[in-house]
């Protein structure tokens, strides 16, 4: 079987802390990336789930709310009555 190089740029204090973990578990940094690479062509998918954080969550969002508690705490805001309708 022929190899080919795969160059991927990590932050060099996680490169360390992963050699650091594969050699504890007894095998080399590039054994442990050729598994992932095996498991992601067999299983046609991330051995993980990726996910987007919840947009409520969000910097602006949460600027958002934050300075709209802050309006309310200051007396800048107006009550308004909860109208309910019926489910349909």
């Amino acid at each position: 079987m022929a190899l080919a190089t795969l160059t991927s740029f990590v932050d060099e204090n996680d490169k360390a802390a992963f050699d650091e973990f594969c050699s504890s578990v007894g095998i080399s940094s590039s054994d442990a990336i050729n598994m992932y690479v095996k498991v992601v062509v067999r299983d046609r998918k991330l051995p993980f789930e990726v996910k987007q954080i919840d947009p409520f969550f969000s910097a602006a969002n949460q600027s958002h709310l934050l300075k709209s508690i802050q309006q309310l705490e200051a007396g800048n805001g107006k009550a308004h009555e909860l109208i309910e309708t019926e489910a349909e």
